[in-house]
């Protein structure tokens, strides 16, 4: 409930009743039964009222009025007693004052719209809490583990690292593992949004929740049961839902103010209008205005309208950190994009070798690989893998962002960029390689280049088309690379992207990204260590993959539960229609205001007609703010 409105509750139920009470049915729910008792009260007062049964309808009434009014008052008074002031208190007095000068009848009314549109905020806040209570579902309740070489069923919350669970075919996986055994497919489309199922084989990553499709596996658990990914992922966007965007701020800075302020007008309302013209009438109008100008809509619409699309955003494998980056997404017209392990698949292959000096490619994979298969470079795991055989090294030594060198077959061997190692005679042809968007390792022997090694990162298959949609949208796309230029431009090409920026350092891409955002607001998205700083220093930082890097998830505002790049446009049309629809909320709910307030004042309105209106105009912003709750189609 919205502190502003006054009625909030002062202390959140534990996780479980939280969950149960958002189970039960809506006529178990005190919350819901109140007003709706309140509500029946009123309208059968109305009833008895123009049968001519006067008493019967008195009593009615004042059984709505205290029915509705123990929803809010009771919290309006504590927050008084804390010497703050909320809407709550307004809806207290304005009811007491109409009981006071004898309109029982619209304070019952007053009493029951107020409380059935704040319970109706309450199921509005479950409903857009459910997709995150949903994703907690798919961990199922017990794992199958081996223990003593038999396979024993235990609670899935009660795992812990290192155990191995047994995962049979149409299984959920119940925690983080790696594969031990076995080999299958994966449909992780709850988790990642991702229609693809992802094969899996011995040492391959698996995330809980996903579903076993095909072979049993054998994983040996990562995390414990209650702390896992999936886990995770709802806290992440549980810390968002408690957190208020820049509008939703806005909206805060609008109502701090108007509350007393009203209280003021109210009472300069009563005392001179009764010293120029009748009390009671005058009284009656600063009642009024108390409840013409409650701004309740703004306070709810916005708050409701944030957590709504985040929830919905997790549902489709977007988890956003917090309520302000909801807000600076939509915003966004430039993005920032990493290379390695964002356009591509990070799953590097060689592609060509180059030899001089009578060499063989088979001795100069060798060689490579030799001193490779002690890096943990990206590209070492191409150039070992395509090597026939891996000869020993010795005295080897890195230097990072360089290259590597040793000993082999007593031949002093270097690797590393063209950058740093000369490329001698091959100098032309390795060109010819990075502008076929291939990376280049030079390979010396004792001082003399003797090898280049092209390597290849081939783009993902949506590259292209994600590419051309963001352009479609209206939003400028720049590569960010520390790969070669010529490299990185021939990708660039392929991907249909032409403003690169390549040869970076982590530090060159956060100045790069301190650029682009003198033009306007930017989003970095990536997926590594070196990503962090740049995605720290973005309006939005967005990570790929909510299991790579912890460095670069921990600097991101936003991180990708999968690798899909057709997130990337999904999330942003997500993120700019929520924008609208709080755009929508703030100005309904001041034109409410403006409206209501000068037709309270001289009297064109009365109490019961600006409750109705105001009240019903509430409910309709809530709606509104629920249509955020949608999720966008993925498009094939």
């Amino acid at each position: 409930m919205s502190a502003a409105c006054g009625c909030e509750h002062e202390s959140a139920a534990p996780a479980g009743e939280e969950h149960e009470e958002a189970e039960r049915p809506w006529w178990r729910d005190r919350g819901i039964m109140v007003p709706v008792l309140s509500g029946v009260a009123f309208l059968v007062g109305l009833i008895l009222e123009w049968s001519g049964l006067e008493i019967p309808a008195l009593v009615l009434f004042w059984a709505g009025l205290l029915l509705g009014a123990s929803t809010f008052t009771p919290g309006a008074i504590r927050k008084l007693f804390k010497g703050k002031l909320g809407i709550g208190l307004l809806m207290t007095i304005s009811a007491i004052g109409a009981v006071v000068l004898g309109y029982v009848e619209e304070a019952a009314a007053l009493a029951f719209l107020y409380s059935i549109a704040e319970a109706l905020e309450d199921k509005a806040m479950d409903r857009a809490r459910g997709g995150l209570r949903a994703l907690l579902k798919l961990v199922p309740e017990t794992a199958t583990v081996l223990q003593g070489g038999n396979a024993v069923q235990v609670q899935a919350r009660e795992l812990m690292v290192g155990q191995v669970m047994v995962v049979r075919p149409g299984e959920r996986i119940a925690t983080d593992g790696i594969v031990r055994s076995g080999r299958s497919s994966l449909d992780t489309s709850a988790i990642t949004g991702e229609s693809i199922p992802v094969e899996v084989q011995p040492g391959d990553v698996v995330s809980a929740g996903a579903i076993n499709s095909a072979g049993a596996l054998e994983v040996e658990t990562t995390a414990a049961g209650t702390d896992n990914s999936l886990t995770t992922i709802v806290e992440l966007v549980e810390k968002a839902q408690t957190e208020k965007g820049e509008r939703a701020r806005l909206a805060d800075r609008i109502a701090r103010p108007l509350v007393p302020g009203v209280l003021i007008l109210a009472a300069l309302v009563a005392i001179i209008g009764s010293l120029l013209g009748d009390p009671e009438v005058w009284i009656t109008r600063a009642l009024v205005v108390l409840v013409a100008a409650s701004p309740c809509a703004l306070a709810i619409s916005v708050p409701l309208t944030v957590v709504a699309a985040i929830g919905a955003a997790s549902k489709f494998g977007v988890i956003i950190k917090s309520g302000a980056v909801f807000e600076r997404f939509g915003t966004v017209r430039h993005v920032a994009v990493d290379k390695t392990g964002t356009l591509t698949r990070n799953e590097p292959v060689v592609t060509a070798v180059l030899t001089t000096n009578g060499v063989t490619e088979v001795q100069a994979l060798a060689w490579a690989a030799a001193l490779e298969q002690h890096s943990t470079h990206p590209l070492a795991s191409a150039i070992t893998a395509a090597a026939s055989g891996t000869p020993a090294a010795a005295d080897v030594t890195e230097q990072a962002g360089h290259g590597i060198d040793g000993t082999v077959d007593g031949s002093r061997i270097t690797v590393g960029s063209p950058r740093w190692l000369d490329a001698g005679d091959l100098v032309e042809r390795v060109a010819t390689l990075e502008e076929q968007g291939m990376t280049v390792v030079i390979v010396h022997r004792d001082g003399s280049p003797v090898a280049a090694i092209g390597v290849r990162d081939e783009l993902r298959p949506e590259v292209s088309d994600v590419v051309r949609t963001l352009t479609g949208q209206g939003v400028g796309v720049t590569m960010l690379t520390g790969d070669n230029a010529r490299t990185a431009r021939a990708l660039a090409a392929q991907a249909g992207i032409s403003a690169v920026r390549a040869e970076l350092r982590p530090e060159d891409k956060a100045t790069a990204i301190a650029e682009l955002s003198k033009a306007g607001p930017v989003a970095m998205i990536g997926d590594g260590i070196n990503d962090a700083p740049a995605l720290a220093s973005a309006d939005v930082g967005i990570a790929m993959g909510a299991t790579g890097s912890d460095a670069a998830i921990e600097s991101a505002d936003v991180a990708f539960t999968g690798h899909d790049l057709r997130l990337i446009p999904r999330a942003f049309d997500h993120a700019r229609r929520g924008r609208r629809i709080i755009n929508q909320n703030i100005i309904l709910s001041l034109l409410i205001i403006t409206a209501l307030l000068p037709l309270a004042l001289f009297g064109v309105l009365g109490l019961a007609a600006v409750v109705l209106v105001h009240e019903v105009a509430e409910v309709i912003v809530i709606l509104n703010g629920l249509r955020a709750a949608r999720t966008p189609r993925l498009e094939s």
